[in-house]
């Protein structure tokens, strides 16, 4: 299975060959940012998927908070490409959950703890929230999560 930054590596290529220029540049620029961010500090790292991961994601946000700023300018052609490449950038990250299936998540999560004879209460937060997110990992807002699971835990 290939990584998320050998994929962005391949999809310049078919960008290229597709004459896609948003996405060409997008893509060249969020691999800019990946180097960079592997290449800043004292030595020399190479970022695993989640880190590209959350790297994409906040590369997609500067770009959506961007374009609503060009919007309220009256900067609505500027806008438009900031958001082409929000789109492009979003393509390569994982598709989001819904409240529906995080709370699934955390019940059983709990469900897990109980069986494994953990008391569970508020002290155990940390307990329940370790595993829910590693599995949510970036397709939920963090803030959320640890709301859904303080309200489990209130109900225990």
């Amino acid at each position: 299975m290939t990584t998320l930054k050998e994929r962005l590596h391949a999809d310049v290529v078919s960008h290229m060959k597709d004459r896609n220029k948003v996405a060409l540049t997008t893509v060249r620029n969020v691999l800019g940012e990946i180097e960079t961010r592997e290449k800043s500090g004292k030595t020399p790292i190479v970022l695993d998927d989640a880190q590209v991961t959350a790297l994409l994601q906040k590369e997609a946000a500067k770009r959506r908070d961007t374009a609503r700023i060009y919007t309220e300018a009256g900067e609505d052609e500027r806008a438009a490409a900031e958001i082409a490449e929000a789109e492009v950038i979003e393509a390569y990250l994982p598709k989001p959950l819904t409240a529906a299936e995080v709370e699934s998540i955390v019940d059983e999560t709990i469900a897990a703890l109980k069986a494994d004879g953990v008391e569970l209460s508020m002290r155990q937060l940390g307990a329940v929230m370790k595993p829910v997110t590693a599995t949510v990992a970036g397709r939920f807002d963090g803030k959320a999560v640890s709301e859904i699971v303080r309200n489990r835990l209130a109900q225990q």
